[in-house]
């Protein structure tokens, strides 16, 4: 498996009436992010771009970014979760606080 493939698929619409993408890896994430509109390049989405530039030059994993770009998503209302992409997201949190704890 290639470093910069993301464990789990992260799925985005840009609104309705468009096609629900798939995003795969760091350097999807990427080409996603520099499309996006400048006038809304916010500290979130610099915040996953740096986190996906990171991960380019392997100062960060490919889950890290992908979680970065998730949250991105999520949080500028692009993310398309269904009950199995939730359930990934829950377990994902629940192990990651788990490690924060020990």
């Amino acid at each position: 498996m290639d470093r910069l493939q993301f464990l789990s698929t992260v799925r985005v619409s840009r609104g309705k009436g468009h096609p629900v993408e798939e995003i795969d890896s760091v350097a999807e994430a990427m080409a996603f992010l520099r499309e996006w509109p400048v006038g809304r390049r916010g500290p979130v989405y610099r915040c996953a771009l740096n986190c996906c530039a990171a991960a380019m030059a392997a100062q960060m994993t490919a889950e890290e970014a992908r979680r970065s770009f998730s949250g991105f998503a999520r949080i500028t209302g692009l993310l398309v979760e269904d009950r199995l992409t939730a359930a990934a997201h829950l377990a994902s949190e629940e192990t990651a606080a788990k490690t924060a704890v020990r």
